[in-house]
């Protein structure tokens, strides 16, 4: 299986992954799962949001076992980020299916789309939809860097963007989702297990902060006499360091637009993406505002204007006491050595559901701790472990 996803949406040049939503190599991606599916005879469904499943069991029962994640990438990703979980699932399920287990409820494995927000600038748009967490209206307004809509996107892509939205009744048929992933971090490297289960994920969001100057000639305008929003653009990145240094969070100027973007041109605009993570609700906000506020002094000193947008946020998510320690009890097994739970600053698909239905994740060791890089890598020992991970904890949860 790894060997037939890991060539799509390749870059021969970065060898990092574009596999970005409603493009051919998601298409690809999605030929894929669905292919593995059928190879296996599970019964599959497309929802109203473009999420693939693939179902063992009569999923009007209810009280169905979900697992899985998500097949796209962020620009020029590593391989691991999302498929390690799909690769996982179908692969746990034939390790139950070879030692013979009887399932007494469901078992589904989800691709949910447009996980990693790269294309239209929003996270989890597939979960977030399904959930109720994005209205109808708003996805429909999302737009890519080339001014194309989620709904011309998805009809070029062959799918029906008039039938998205909330799906109460695919969440009611849930019971739990547990979702692998490779660890974005390198806390379990540091312990030296190779298997770890999810505490919370951190509160986090993105914001965009738009710096409107005066375009002028770079060559015969005097300094004094500039309004350079890169100025400000590049004194507000500096800013966002030093709060979250202080705050002991993440705050991140990852992507950046300006116009009219010539060598020989001082820019009219200079729009930055902030990117903010913290433990706790409070700590986000002193990050945030911190870095709001010296922006906009920045801005007041050079003479330009700024306008901050608050894209996208997800709240802090506390995993289910149950089921998580229901998760620590079957991995732990007869062993006297408890299994990792630790915390993550990264956003998933599990953490949208946790709203709506009870959710685990169960984390993979990542040696080097970069993720979101070609330079992604997990061991293929960790990748096994991880494997029979989630097979015993399928088998712990469907079949009592």
């Amino acid at each position: 299986m790894w060997r037939d996803l890991k060539p799509i949406g390749r870059d021969a040049a970065t060898h990092g992954y574009r596999r970005h939503a409603w493009t051919p190599a998601d298409a690809d991606c999605r030929a894929w799962f669905k292919a593995q599916a059928e190879t296996r005879g599970l019964t599959y469904e497309l929802d109203r949001n473009g999420n693939q499943w693939a179902w063992l069991g009569d999923p009007s029962r209810g009280n169905a076992l979900v697992t899985g994640s998500h097949l796209d990438s962020v620009p020029d990703g590593g391989a691991f980020d999302g498929p390690l979980g799909v690769v996982s699932a179908f692969a746990a399920l034939d390790e139950l299916r070879a030692r013979s287990t009887e399932f007494t409820r469901p078992l589904a494995i989800v691709n949910f789309g447009d996980e990693e927000g790269a294309r239209f600038g929003l996270a989890c748009v597939g979960s977030r939809l399904t959930a109720g967490q994005l209205t109808i209206e708003a996805a429909h307004k999302l737009r890519d860097g080339d001014g194309v809509t989620l709904p011309q996107a998805m009809e070029a892509a062959g799918y029906d963007p008039y039938s998205i939205g909330p799906d109460p009744e695919r969440l009611a048929r849930i019971g739990a989702f547990v979702e692998l992933h490779v660890e974005q971090g390198r806390a379990l490297d540091l312990s030296g297990d190779p298997v770890g289960i999810a505490s919370a994920i951190w509160p986090h969001g993105r914001w965009r902060f738009d710096f409107r100057g005066e375009a002028n000639h770079a060559g015969t305008t005097r300094l004094v006499d500039r309004r350079d929003p890169m100025l400000t653009y590049a004194e507000t990145v500096l800013a966002a360091r030093r709060e979250a240094e202080l705050a002991g969070a993440v705050a991140t100027f990852g992507k950046i637009s300006v116009e009219p973007n010539g060598v020989n041109a001082i820019p009219s605009l200079v729009r930055g993406w902030l990117d903010s993570r913290a433990a706790d609700q409070s700590t986000l906000d002193t990050v945030v505002t911190g870095v709001e506020k010296a922006a906009r002094e920045y801005a007041e000193r050079h003479g330009v204007d700024l306008d901050v947008v608050r894209e996208s946020f997800t709240p802090v998510v506390e995993f289910g006491h149950a089921l998580r320690d229901e998760l620590s009890t079957i991995l732990r097994g007869d062993s006297d050595r408890p299994v990792p739970v630790l915390g993550t600053g990264a956003g998933h698909d599990a953490g949208i559901l946790s709203g709506s239905v009870p959710t685990a994740m169960l984390f993979v060791r990542n040696p080097t701790g970069v993720s979101h890089s070609p330079a992604e890598y997990a061991a293929e020992d960790d990748c096994l472990a991880g494997v029979t991970a989630l097979a015993d904890v399928l088998e712990g949860l469907a079949c009592t």
